[in-house]
């Protein structure tokens, strides 16, 4: 009997795949190909067959299985939760149009929410949500 069966070699691969992604986040990836090495193992202990056929069907496994994990998760998403809700105005912020404002320590492209307001420089102002890399922002004073 040889040393390592082609199951314990399967078993092993899947082992060494499932606990790769403990240590290298691949989305899964890597966890379904150590799935698919475990599904291969029990089938090469049932149906002893040749490795290229082993290797074959776990390649049509993994292929299948991350197919439809990407198929049925959720895809990920940019957090869209602001961190803070105040900001100041760099500059004026025009009726209808964009202007600078300092978030978080960053300088950032804000529109005024109500689309015939003005905001002058160096305002406080709240920022009501985020539109990609634009702050929708309320002054302080239409607030209060």
């Amino acid at each position: 009997m040889p040393l390592l069966s082609p199951a314990m070699l399967w078993l092993l691969a899947g082992s060494i795949l499932c606990l790769l992604e403990l240590f290298v986040p691949t989305a899964f990836v890597a966890f379904l190909m150590g799935l698919s090495a475990f599904v291969v193992a029990l089938v090469a202990l049932m149906l002893p067959t040749v490795l290229s056929v082993q290797v074959l069907l776990w390649l049509l496994l993994s292929t299948s299985l991350v197919v439809l994990s990407r198929r049925f998760l959720p895809h990920p998403t940019a957090s869209k939760n602001l961190d803070a809700m105040e900001a100041q105005t760099l500059t004026e912020i025009p009726p209808g149009h964009t202007g600078r404002v300092l978030y978080e320590g960053n300088s950032w492209q804000a529109r005024c929410e109500d689309e015939e307001m003005a905001i002058a420089p160096n305002q406080k102002v709240y920022v009501v949500r985020r539109q990609g890399t634009t702050l929708i922002v309320l002054p302080q004073s239409l607030l209060q």
